[in-house]
């Protein structure tokens, strides 16, 4: 069977079951039991003859063999059973549920993944499927999914920029669906960046990426999407840990950290008070080996990925407008990174582009250095990609295409060399440098830095498109009311 036929099968079966009341997410979800199910039934057969620790009574052909109210009975027990096991089989049951409550529906999904041999189908064919899944579920408002969902096209960008090298590690402290791991397995995977020999491959399958996810669903697509792209093994450990990143020090520093870390302002953690109600409190990690103390989720991560790195790692974290200005712990931490890390690169984002709706977001792009006295950034060169940019998710979304012209400017093959677009005589350029000097001259040694004039105050006549501009608004006015919520939430 061709690969469209396959797609065509999957979606075709998610309306089924959309119209009974089975949202995409829920799909996902027993569309991941059943494939890692039947994967491992595969496995356990010649030329294979693996075994994946599959309890016995509670594998592939205790489903095919039931129907109706006994299928459904079963599958309950099944499934509740295998999240009791450890290891890679643990953390994809991790809490499973049943979603699908006519047994005739379930049967016809199970009846389709055995139609399909899924070891033998080509990683593409089988990723891409997940891919677009995933993908669609971040879509749909309802399924809060999107928070947990990078734009693809950002994140090949990023990659482009940072070219990991082969046979080293690369860490994402909140991995989401995979989203970076799969664009730098690709990236190193292709023939035309790398040449792999037999270890480096060896190396990319089973070492090369290491994660942290702490909501159980999330992390249960994660993995199945990484085990369908060809990363890691169905069997022994996984290398996502369900652990909070923030929690303590690193134990392992890392070549590489890719990351868009939660979007969501505050740390806090629930806990009964003494009536037996739920509250929530502001949580700061006491962490001795961060610069500042502080609730501010983000800033948090900021510091925590540049712990994560050897002294010559490099990262790339998307991160929201507020970690380029916001004061206090903010200040310190943006001081502390032009002081002790090489600051090189910041790429500002247009809304629009983020399932998250009202986010404003950025690209930090740094490099580790040694304990030295002397500063290590000299210069931060930045990218204006907001300013007279516009995008929605439907009409206009993002392209690799739409930042080709920024992973040029950023030179990775030489970022020595960069060139600015941005002069005197070219004030529309969108490609210069500050130097560091002049940014911590800055109120609060601010980031956020502006040069371009908006058009939309100047020139009436060749505005956006009136959906456009309204889409546009609306993604300002969310983001003004996230940032009005966290003030409040502040005082």
């Amino acid at each position: 069977m061709n690969t469209a036929s396959i797609v065509s099968r999957v979606w075709n079966f998610c309306n089924t079951l959309r119209d009974a009341g089975v949202g995409y997410g829920d799909y996902l979800e027993q569309l991941t039991y059943l494939i890692f199910l039947k994967m491992a039934d595969e496995y356990a057969r010649p030329p294979y003859d693996r075994d994946i620790g599959i309890p016995e009574g509670h594998d592939w052909t205790s489903l095919t063999r039931r129907q109706g109210a006994e299928l459904e009975a079963h599958y309950i027990t099944l499934l509740r059973r295998l999240g009791q096991e450890k290891g890679m089989l643990g953390q994809v049951f991790a809490r499973a549920q049943n979603k699908i409550d006519d047994p005739a529906k379930l049967f016809r999904l199970i009846d389709m993944v055995d139609g399909e041999s899924w070891v033998t189908l080509d990683a593409d064919v089988k990723g891409d499927i997940y891919e677009d899944l995933l993908e669609r579920n971040a879509a749909d408002t309802k399924s809060g999914a999107g928070q947990y969902f990078t734009p693809r096209a950002l994140i090949r960008a990023m990659v482009a920029c940072v070219r990991p090298e082969p046979g080293k590690t690369i860490a994402d402290p909140a991995c989401g669906t995979g989203g970076f791991f799969l664009a730098a397995h690709a990236y190193l995977a292709n023939p035309e960046n790398h040449a792999l020999d037999r270890d480096q491959k060896t190396f990319l399958k089973h070492a090369t990426f290491h994660g942290n996810e702490i909501v159980a669903g999330t992390r249960r697509l994660c993995l199945m999407n990484l085990l369908l792209h060809g990363i890691g093994e169905i069997t022994g450990d996984t290398a996502i840990s369900s652990a909070d990143a923030l929690i303590s020090p690193p134990s392992d520093t890392f070549d590489y950290v890719l990351a868009n870390p939660p979007f969501g302002k505050k740390s806090s953690m629930s806990f009964t008070n003494a009536e037996g109600q739920q509250e929530t409190d502001d949580l700061t990690y006491n962490r001795q080996d961060f610069w500042a103390m502080t609730s501010n989720k983000q800033l948090n991560f900021v510091q925590h990925i540049r712990t994560m790195l050897k002294t010559s790692g490099r990262a790339a974290v998307v991160v929201p407008d507020n970690v380029l200005f916001e004061g206090g712990a903010g200040e310190t931490i943006r001081r502390q990174l032009l002081q002790t890390t090489d600051l090189h690169t910041i790429l500002r984002l247009p809304t629009g582009i983020f399932y998250a709706q009202g986010v404003k977001a950025n690209v930090l792009f740094f490099d580790n250095r040694p304990a030295s006295p002397d500063p290590q950034t000299s210069e931060v060169w930045y990218y204006d990609y907001r300013t007279n940019v516009h995008h929605t998710l439907k009409k206009k979304p993002l392209t690799f295409a739409h930042l080709e012209d920024f992973v040029a400017c950023y030179r990775p093959e030489d970022r020595h060399a960069r060139e600015p677009t941005w002069s005197e005589e070219v004030p529309d350029g969108r490609w210069r440098a500050f130097a560091r000097d002049e940014l911590l001259q800055r109120d609060k040694a601010s980031l956020d830095v502006f040069w371009l004039k908006d058009a939309s105050m100047t020139d009436l006549e060749n505005l956006p498109e009136p959906e456009v501009l309204a889409d546009e608004i609306l993604e300002n006015l969310r983001s003004a009311l996230t940032s009005f919520e966290a003030v409040v939430g502040d005082s």
